[in-house]
């Protein structure tokens, strides 16, 4: 009994632990990139603070500087060598890169509000993915949790909102790349037994690879702007590769979490963040109004957070249901996660 409750302890603090380390990265980078684009000008996208819009240039660094890191730690033997096929690597990258450019062009095209809806409808699609393809089955507490959280980030959120035709298809395929990317990471990590640094070592080069090669192209295309021809200063320079370090917690963090929970509840909580970086843009940048209407907002979704934490920790909170799974070989065959989950601890 006192084994099981130590284990269950740890297991709190290391679910808390990775929260708190994806939280603290993902607001960090958005705040270096916030000073890095409004007030140094390296800007291919947005001035809303509560939004990640970083060039895809920028991202291909990001990851570039993910793959150093990952190949000097197998280097120093920390990460083992691993097997991933090259078509499920392919797979990941497309919906990767699909993700990065369709997040931004939907904001090129679309009004803020309309670009917030969009982010917002990606918990109800992992949702379905997970109902479909991991046959999930929801409480009707989670359900109403997860509708609680919608409710109070689109109060705090979405103000203005207009769509075009093209605005809403590139959110259509910003909001289903974005949703099978973070799907797979689960995925892939419970399929080949990776690890998070593992997982990154496979995904990081070639989606470096990828974006610093079209990264260009595709901000040419965005802002008619061109990379090569940015004045870079010595300020600009600093934030830049803070801004790569950064990335690397955020891009660790984000497997991490995912590989321990699931896509759905690393949307849900992490709409933490969201709130996070409204006030923190509050704080230092002033430019955000911090009103009542979005301090109810934010009451809202984190009674819904925490709603949801109960809800979906609890036994039939949230489950895998299996018609015949007669054994791991049985599963291993049909290429099925081993592990059947009854309540997902958070």
């Amino acid at each position: 009994m006192m084994s099981s409750a130590t284990k269950a302890d740890k297991k709190a603090s290391l679910d808390a632990a990775a929260w708190m380390f994806n939280v603290v990265t993902s607001v960090g980078i958005i705040i270096v990139n916030k000073a890095l684009m409004a007030t140094y000008g390296f800007s291919f996208g947005s001035d809303v603070v509560f939004i990640i819009c970083a060039a895809t240039t920028l991202t291909g660094m990001h990851f570039g500087t993910t793959t150093i890191l990952t190949v000097f730690l197998r280097w120093m033997g920390y990460i083992q060598t691993s097997h991933l096929p090259l078509y499920e690597l392919l797979r990941f990258v497309l919906f990767a890169n699909f993700s990065i450019v369709g997040m931004n062009v939907s904001l090129m095209w679309n009004s803020v509000g309309f670009y917030q809806i969009a982010k917002l409808s990606m918990i109800p699609v992992s949702c379905l993915l997970e109902v479909v393809l991991d046959k999930v089955q929801y409480s009707r507490d989670t359900k109403l949790s997860i509708v609680v959280v919608l409710l109070g980030v689109a109060v705090c959120t979405v103000t203005d909102v207009s769509v075009n035709t093209k605005g809403f298809i590139a959110a259509f395929i910003a909001v289903w790349s974005t949703t099978m990317q973070q799907y797979y990471v689960h995925y892939l990590q419970r399929k080949y037994s990776l690890g998070s640094f593992n997982l990154l070592g496979h995904t990081a080069p070639a989606q470096a690879a990828s974006l610093l090669l079209l990264g260009p192209f595709a901000d040419y295309w965005l802002t008619n702007k061109r990379v090569d021809a940015y004045n870079y200063s010595l300020a600009s320079v600093f934030f830049i590769v803070l801004s790569c370090t950064v990335a690397v917690g955020t891009n660790l963090s984000q497997f991490i979490c995912i590989g321990r929970f699931t896509a759905v509840s690393f949307q849900v909580l992490g709409h933490m963040k969201t709130i996070l970086v409204l006030i923190l843009g509050f704080i230092f940048f002033g430019k955000e109004d911090l009103n009542l209407h979005m301090i109810l907002g934010m009451v809202i979704a984190v009674v819904g957070m925490v709603w949801y934490g109960n809800a979906s920790s609890k036994p039939g909170g949230k489950e895998h249901r299996s018609l015949s799974l007669p054994s791991n070989k049985a599963q291993k065959h049909a290429g099925l996660p081993e592990s059947i989950e009854s309540g997902e601890k958070l």
